[in-house]
């Protein structure tokens, strides 16, 4: 919601008008509708394109993901991924700290042994992903006796909280780990493929439209990791609107009189 508001107030400050179609689900749904023609552009990672669109195996080099996405999207739908807005959007599994230190948790594989004690809760996409729950059950050697508990994503923290789940599928930039002092385990099998961030767009748009292009292009490079965990935090801790929070990330970025 955050990236689709500062795409769209970038456009719109750059004299183009812009039809909002947000909130509209996951990955599949939106990947559907810009090959249909039914949307111009959207925010995307590019580790998700890797697995869940080309169904490619999880690797963790940034640079061969991008390479290979921005390769097929061009030849398979006509797709241009534009600059990398400057932050990854890793996976992150996520535990309350109290549970952390009562099972001695830091890592992914420290929850082998433990998994009759845990339940875990997961998202639709990651219990169903070639980079999600069963690819990472099988590489880190987990076997929960009880399916994950499938929930909205909006419902993920909550539950955590209030100990309906006990391990749940966050991202790394998501604001409400640090609101709940929760613990990120590491990754420290490399399972997840490298998550950047940038917009899917398409090409007659980014070849015809010069200033879609200007835009974007300038968009580059300009969200680090810390930035979007804090606009995150703006609207899922704080309860602000994620265009209020857009606009103030914006006019941060103009220079002064402009």
């Amino acid at each position: 919601m955050i990236l689709g508001e500062i795409a769209a107030q970038a456009l719109e400050a750059g004299g183009l008008r812009v039809d909002r179609r947000l909130n509209l689900g996951g990955t599949f749904v939106c990947h559907n509708a810009v090959v249909a023609g039914q949307l111009d552009l959207y925010p995307e990672y590019t580790g998700t394109a890797f697995t869940a669109i080309l169904r490619q195996k999880p690797v963790s080099d940034p640079a061969a993901v991008r390479q290979a996405v921005d390769a097929a999207y061009r030849k398979r739908w006509d797709l241009v991924w534009s600059p990398p807005l400057g932050f990854q959007n890793d996976f992150a599994l996520i535990v309350r700290k109290e549970d952390a230190q009562r099972w001695n948790l830091r890592k992914i594989s420290d929850l082998a042994g433990h998994e009759r004690e845990i339940r875990p809760g997961f998202g639709y996409e990651f219990i169903e992903r070639q980079d999600g729950f069963p690819g990472l059950s099988r590489a880190y050697g987990l076997q929960f006796p009880l399916r994950p508990v499938e929930m909205d994503l909006g419902l993920l923290y909550p539950a955590l909280q209030s100990r309906r789940v006990d391990l749940i599928a966050g991202n790394s930039t998501d604001g409400l780990i640090a609101a709940m002092g929760a613990v990120v385990l590491e990754d420290d099998r490399r399972y997840f493929p490298p998550y950047e961030a940038a917009f899917v767009v398409r090409g007659p748009l980014w070849r015809e439209r010069a200033e879609v292009r200007r835009v974007l292009e300038r968009l580059g490079g300009s969200i680090d990791a810390a930035t979007m965990r804090r606009l995150n935090a703006a609207v899922d801790r704080d309860k602000r609107r994620p265009e209020e929070v857009a606009r103030e990330f914006l006019a941060g970025r103009r220079p002064a009189g402009g």
